[in-house]
Parts: structure tokens; sequence; C-alpha cells
């Protein structure tokens, strides 16, 4: 599972006109599978994506399709960790 910490990097007047693009971009990852949360910080500043079942290099590949990364509009810190607790109720993928 990954941590993506976005940090604009760009007013947020810049950030808003990509904002419906990034919105579609998030999207496909939704349905694909690949993100399971996504939204902003408060304040906001960036946002926050969990991402699950994917190798980290072909995450790498996916964030950089992002409208964001494309129009350098954000910055990604990447933080991989291992879910061995949810709470109850909580149904994310646990790795193998």
């Amino acid at each position: 599972m990954y941590v993506i910490d976005l940090t604009y990097t760009a007013p947020l007047e810049r950030v808003d006109d990509a904002l419906e693009a990034h919105r579609a971009f998030l999207t496909q990852q939704f349905e694909a599978g690949v993100f399971v949360a996504a939204g902003p910080k408060v304040p906001r500043d960036g946002g926050i994506i969990l991402a699950v079942r994917i190798e980290r290099d072909k995450l790498d590949e996916i964030l950089a399709s992002d409208p964001f990364a494309q129009q350098n509009l954000a910055r990604y810190e990447v933080t991989e960790f291992k879910a061995t607790r949810l709470a109850p109720g909580l149904n994310l993928p646990m790795p193998a």
C-alpha cells in the first residue's frame, strides 16, 4: 500500500484550471482498482491518495500521467507501507 502526498507547486488558480482533468485521472485509477482513497489536504495545499496492489515502478508511471504532474502543478512524495491491521468494517485490500 502507498500513501501519495501531493503538494501544490503552483497557485491555486492554476491547480483549479486542471482540476477537472485531475479528477478524470483519479476516476480512471479508482476504476482500475489502484486508488482506494483520495482527497484534498486541509488547508488546501495539496492532496493525499492511497494506492494498493501495484508495483512502485508502475505507480510512478501512473503518477507521471496525472495532469497535475504533466503541468508541473504538484510535487509527489510516495511512502510504501504494509497494512497489517485494519479497523473493523474498513474494507481495504490487504497484501498477500
